[in-house]
């Protein structure tokens, strides 16, 4: 669909409003829709509390790991904290 005919479906003269008004709505659906979203896996090791983030992650979306809960080799979701931990960590961090 061209700007020409989007002006004419909302009845709208002016070509550079029409262009900025497309242009924010790319923009807000740019927003609300996840866009180039990569996995990321990595092998949990014993007494390793820490793990490296890539640099380029902007949002976190889920963690899972094997066995969690239950014994048949499914993954599952660890519960997010929305509060901090009741049990103080031993080394502080």
């Amino acid at each position: 669909m061209t700007i020409k005919e989007i002006m004419e479906r909302i009845g709208l003269t002016e070509t550079g409003r029409a262009v900025a008004y497309i242009k924010d709505a790319l923009e807000e659906i740019n927003i609300r829709s996840e866009t180039h979203i990569k996995t990321s896996r990595q092998d949990i090791t014993e007494d390793k509390r820490l793990y490296a983030i890539p640099n380029e992650s902007l949002q976190l979306k889920d963690v899972r790991v094997k066995n969690h809960l239950n014994s048949k080799d499914e993954y599952r979701s660890i519960p997010r904290l929305i509060y901090n931990p009741l049990v103080k960590d031993a080394d502080g961090v």
